[in-house]
Order: structure tokens, then C-alpha cells, then sequence
């Protein structure tokens, strides 16, 4: 099983020349059989070492350039660490830099593990992926969908044409809303009814069940409170808590020991700020709201799209399991047949919309498999290769998995709204990785 390890970046020119393992043994005795011909596979394609100090200085220049208060960032090839940032602080309050185990919250990069969890429930065939939400949720019966205003500017609502099947709840094609963005009647109502600070996660449950569907299930991708309600279904088909289903299932299988719904006090000295722009300081400034603490008992319900916090380590061993077919030091998370699936678009021909709700040149070339989004065409993606899969969280976290040159990187950050110089990290540190991988596979 591989494990990563630190490649100098002045190294990195000796890439070109691993991969192809040497096999020495005795030669065979006299009477022995010839043995079958060896089946090498193609070495691993190097970095040069120009391209990831360029990668590694654009990271850093974020912070140098005022666009963030601190960054880590990891590029993962063959289980070999190629490139590993660590730079600017974690909080305000003492100048305490950046370090390897820096806590963050990765917000919407908790729907990825969700969606993990979620498929292991799948292989035990405790639910089918065509099996109607209804099922499980009968608050979602008789489901309403909002399709405008009326003259009075008066919602119309009309019967939604079937329930959502959960292959959808996991593509984000149900029809639900989320309440991230307003100015419609269905996420207004998100907002007004507070549904991410439900006490418990059957009044979520509830709450979502009270708000009309945005779209018919089936025909539009629209980012939605679907991974919560997924987080809500473990809970259902394994007895557990989410938090509990986590820990016991994939965080100690896997080692995560950092990764949770909340920080606990003894490591409360490693959790960075959130930043946020300060218009009068002309800076970031650390927010200190207590939505963002992250306190133990401070947690409404455990929140499957959006609650966790975790450290590089410790999602690198969550991108390394995906990146090496679902088994991480022996311990089989997925198969690999599974996580392929993962990786695959599921979505109808034009369904996928941008993040304001219309179709955008950004959304070309990207589809959406089971909680992650897909590279369809390269050439319309911004600088992803076709076949990686990638997501990213609120506060600017980022991470992609590229099967096909077998490699992953992560971004963590943690600037939170607008303002303050541009921010574009998730593409071009796509660019320059890419840039210095040379010849990489097709």
C-alpha cells in the first residue's frame, strides 16, 4: 500500500527516473521453466522542479498579496508528496503561523465524506439508488414545486411529478433549495425558517419538508440542502449518529483523528481563524462570530454538507483513499468499482447550472457524479484535466482527485464572503500543476 513522503522540490527532477521498479532475485536453477515475460507499467510522469517553485510561490504570494491570512496546500502523485505548503498565520490575535496540523473548517468539502459514508451503507445493500427519498423521508410526500409568481406576486406551486430518487439526493437533481442565496420564494423560505440552525436533525428534516421544491426532481443540478439530508438518512439506516457513524466507520478506520463536527478545547490552540474583509482596515480581518467557534455543545444538528473541520493530514488520507480505489493501509473503505461511480456524471444533457442559479460558460465542461463535480471536457474547465473529480467549501478550501495521472491536491484557506484582492487558487493551482507535470497521461 503506498504512503506518502516529502520529495524535496530540488529533487524533483529525479521523478522521471522512479516509478519503474527494478525486480533483482537469483536466476533461476537449470531444469527451472523460463518465466513468464514481466508486464512494467509506464513510469509515473515527473514535475519539473521550475514548476512546482512557481506552484509553491503563487500559493504563498496569496498571503504576501493580502488575499488570505494563511494557506497549506498539498499536491499528492503516486503517494508521493511532491509539493507541500505551509505559509501566513492562523490567528489574529498572536501571529501563530500556519502548521502541518493546523485545524480548518473545510465547510462544503464535508459533502464528499458524506457521500462516502453514505455509498458503504450502499454496498451493505441497506438502500438501492433508485429508491424514492419517500422512502425513507415520508415528510416528503406530496412535495410542491414552485414555478414563479403570480400577477399578486403570489407564489404558484404545482404537484411535483414524482418523488426524488436518492441517486438524485446525491447529485443535487432533487429539486431542493438550500437558502445560501435568496431573492426566490423556495431559498427566502430557507432563510426565514432558519433551517441550518435546527436543533436537532429531524426538525432539519422537517424544516425541509415545509419549503416548496425549487425544480421537478430530475431535471435541473442546483446546489442544494440534499447532503445534509443525506447526513440525516445514515442516521436512519445505520442507528447511529452522523458524528458517531464518522468516528466508527471511516475517521478511525482511516486514521483521521483531527476530523469532526467540532473542535475539542485541547486542541482548540490549533483551530485558525476565519477571516473575513474589512472594508475600514483595507484587510482581512479574523471574524469572531459564534457560528464559526465550532465549540463542542455549540453544534445544532451534525450537518452532512457542511459541518465538519479536519486538517491537511488528515483530509489527505480522505483524498488518498479515493485516489487508491477506496483502501487506504489495508483498510477497504469502497471498493473501487464504487468510487468509480463516485466519479462519474450522472447528470441529464444541460442540466448542470451555475452557482447563481443559470447556465454560465463556468459550468461548461462539468458534469456532477455522487457528491463531487466531474471534469467532462478539459478544454472548457478552467484548467482541471478531463476525468478528475474535485469539490471545495465556503471559507475557500479546495481539493481535486486526478485519476488518470494518479494524483491529488488539497487547498486549505479560510477567508470567508467578498472583497479584498482577487482569490482564484482553485484554478491556478490547477493551471500550475498542470503546468509542470510533465507529459502528463491522456
Amino acid at each position: 500500500m503506498r504512503k506518502p513522503r516529502s520529495i524535496q522540490a530540488a529533487s524533483l527532477a529525479l521523478l522521471a527516473a522512479l516509478g519503474l521498479a527494478a525486480c533483482a532475485s537469483a536466476p533461476p536453477a537449470a531444469e527451472a521453466p523460463a518465466p513468464a515475460a514481466l508486464v512494467m507499467e509506464a513510469p509515473l510522469p515527473a514535475f519539473s522542479a521550475e514548476g512546482v517553485a512557481a506552484l509553491e510561490a503563487r500559493m504563498a504570494a496569496y498571503v504576501e498579496e493580502g488575499a488570505a491570512k494563511g494557506i497549506a496546500t498539498r499536491l499528492v502523485r503516486g503517494g508521493e508528496v511532491i509539493s507541500d505548503v505551509r505559509y501566513g498565520i492562523r490567528r489574529e490575535a498572536d501571529a501563530a503561523p500556519v502548521e502541518d496540523d493546523t485545524i480548518w473548517r473545510i465547510y462544503s468539502m464535508s459533502k464528499p465524506v458524506t457521500g462516502v459514508a453514505l455509498l458503504m451503507l450502499w454496498e451493505e445493500g441497506t438502500f438501492q439508488l433508485d429508491d424514492p427519498v419517500t422512502k425513507y423521508f415520508p415528510e416528503f410526500e406530496g412535495m410542491q414545486v414552485f414555478t414563479g409568481l403570480d400577477a399578486a406576486g403570489e407564489p404558484v406551486l404545482v404537484p411535483a411529478t414524482r418523488p426524488a430518487t436518492l441517486r438524485e439526493l446525491m447529485s443535487h437533481t432533487a429539486g431542493f433549495g438550500y437558502g445560501l442565496r435568496g431573492g426566490d420564494h423556495v431559498n427566502d423560505l430557507f432563510q426565514q425558517r432558519q433551517v441550518f440552525q435546527s436543533p436537532t436533525m429531524a426538525d432539519m428534516v422537517s424544516r425541509v419538508a415545509s419549503i416548496p421544491l425549487l425544480h421537478q426532481p430530475g431535471e435541473v443540478w442546483d446546489y442544494s440542502i440534499a447532503v445534509d439530508l443525506q447526513g440525516a438518512l445514515i442516521e436512519q439506516l445505520s442507528g447511529q449518529t452522523l458524528g458517531e457513524f464518522f468516528e466508527t466507520r471511516l475517521f478511525g478506520p482511516l486514521g483521521m483523528k483531527d476530523t469532526g463536527f467540532f473542535v475539542p478545547e485541547a486542541d482548540y490552540d490549533r483551530f485558525s481563524d476565519v477571516w473575513g474583509w474589512s472594508a475600514e482596515q483595507g484587510a482581512f480581518a479574523a471574524l469572531p462570530m459564534p457560528a464559526f467557534q465550532y465549540r463542542e455543545g455549540m453544534i445544532a444538528f451534525e450537518g452532512g454538507g457542511h459541518g465538519l473541520v479536519s486538517t491537511m493530514d488528515d483530509y489527505a488520507r480522505f483524498a488518498e483513499m479515493l485516489a487508491n480505489g477506496g483502501s487506504l493501509d489495508g483498510v477497504q473503505i469502497l471498493k473501487p468499482e464504487t468510487v468509480a461511480m463516485m466519479a462519474t456524471d450522472v447528470l441529464p444533457d444541460g442540466a448542470f447550472l451555475g452557482f447563481d442559479g443559470t447556465a454560465s460558460s463556468e459550468a461548461a465542461g462539468v458534469g456532477f457524479g455522487l457528491n463531487v463535480g466531474v471534469i467532462l471536457d478539459a478544454d472548457n474547465a478552467r484548467g482541471f484535466p478531463q476525468g478528475a473529480y474535485t469539490w471545495g467549501g465556503a471559507a475557500g478550501t479546495w481539493f481535486w482527485v486526478d485519476p488518470a495521472n494518479d494524483l491529488y491536491f488539497i487547498g486549505m484557506v479560510q477567508r470567508f464572503g467578498q472583497g479584498g484582492p482577487e482569490f482564484d487558487a482553485r484554478t491556478e493551482s490547477a493551471g500550475l500543476v498542470y503546468k509542470a507535470l510533465e507529459t502528463p497521461n491522456e
